[in-house]
């Protein structure tokens, strides 16, 4: 059987509202063609080579989905029938789990998860004629990711090359309360065109997901360095080859972090400690330098990038008063950081006006369901 991506090179990367325009730049800097938006993401062509390394380097998309087959789609009966032609014994084994997400919208199909136990019987169906015998479903960490897509009753059935969401670095072993997603961290530093020829600070760092992210922004360490296995392994066209020749490339410009570039600090001990626990699992974390100590007690963080997610809802303490905090270290940011710029991530917008401060712009960025913004402040 001939798949749709392998007829037109066709594939789609799902990506956050917002950051649409940072993931058609971070494409096109890989090596896609051909980029149009689309709903929730970005259509593109590429050759194994650039699916290979977008999958392995990019750092803003969450996952790149490779067309298999696309079909009119009334019925649910019709669904399974055009499922169960699709030879899934030859895209995977017995002994490999696999998952399935689904989405329908506008169709005569309503319901995405009855959807998606469709195409799983069609699947378990398919296996059981030939082997007598089911793969397994593991809906956390399965070997295989399948999407389902239905859009006024046209479907698509897509498999995951990425293998999961690409947020998942793998270096975040410790996490603090409603941490920040990497994607969104990834997409702050690069809109703070950080490039490393000045300090960065995070003083707020929680489980430093901003700091690793800065971290290997600045020593060119591919996102998925640490990512154990990715889908496009089960493409019937996978060429190991190309996949080594792909991972040495972007392994050979890896650099070492100069001592005191990153560095941040946060009033909670655990937190540094998580934050340090993460740095470890990367090359040259032992280099990003950390602290427990609240921003107050800074004593100037001049002709500095600093970029911070101020807590609120579950990283707030009982009781504390947000508008007052905020407030605080508006001035904290006026009166001892100057010469240096802030970027700061807001997922709770009506905070923006009580740091007291002229904003330089502000950038619509979602963090899972939070709406938030990013904040830039030029502090003179």
């Amino acid at each position: 059987m001939t798949y749709t991506y392998q007829k037109y090179n066709l594939f789609f990367a799902q990506i956050a509202d917002g950051m649409e325009e940072l993931g058609t730049e971070e494409l096109a800097g890989l090596g896609a063609k051909d980029i149009k938006p689309a709903f929730h993401g970005l259509h593109f062509t590429a050759d194994r080579h650039a699916l290979y390394r977008i999958n392995y380097t990019a750092r803003i998309i969450s996952r790149v989905l490779a067309p298999l087959i696309t079909f009119d789609c009334h019925s649910t009966e019709y669904l399974y029938r055009t499922a169960r032609s699709i030879p899934w014994t030859e895209l995977f084994s017995l002994e490999d789990t696999f998952v399935i997400s689904a989405n329908v919208s506008d169709s005569k199909i309503r319901h995405s998860q009855y959807a998606g136990l469709v195409l799983k019987d069609a699947i378990v169906d398919s296996f059981r004629d030939r082997y007598d015998q089911r793969p397994n479903v593991e809906r956390i960490d399965a070997d295989i990711c399948f999407n389902l897509h239905i859009l006024r009753n046209r479907a698509t059935i897509y498999l995951d090359t990425s293998g999961g969401s690409l947020h998942r670095r793998g270096y975040r072993h410790e996490a603090v309360d409603a941490p920040m997603q990497e994607t969104l961290a990834a997409a702050i530093i690069r809109l703070s065109g950080w490039d490393g020829s000045k300090p960065l600070y995070d003083p707020m760092c929680g489980s430093g997901t901003l700091l690793l992210e800065a971290l290997m922004h600045a020593c060119r360490i591919p996102a998925s360095y640490l990512r154990r296995s990715f889908g496009f392994r089960f493409m019937p066209d996978f060429d190991e080859g190309v996949w080594s020749s792909v991972k040495r490339e972007a392994e050979k410009d890896m650099r070492p972090l100069p001592k005191g570039l990153i560095a941040g600090s946060d009033s909670s001990g655990s937190a540094v400690e998580t934050a340090r626990l993460n740095s470890r699992n990367l090359p040259s974390g032992k280099n990003v330098r950390l602290a427990m100590m609240r921003f107050q007690d800074i004593e100037s963080l001049k002709d500095t990038t600093i970029v911070c997610n101020p807590p609120y809802g579950l990283r707030m303490k009982r009781g504390e008063d947000m508008g007052a905090f905020m407030k605080e270290f508006g001035d904290f940011l006026k009166q001892r950081c100057t010469g240096s710029t802030a970027y700061v991530y807001f997922g709770n917008r009506e905070l923006i006006k009580k740091v007291g401060l002229r904003t330089a712009w502000k950038k619509p960025l979602k963090n899972g369901q939070l709406d938030g913004r990013l904040v830039k402040y030029e502090l003179y």
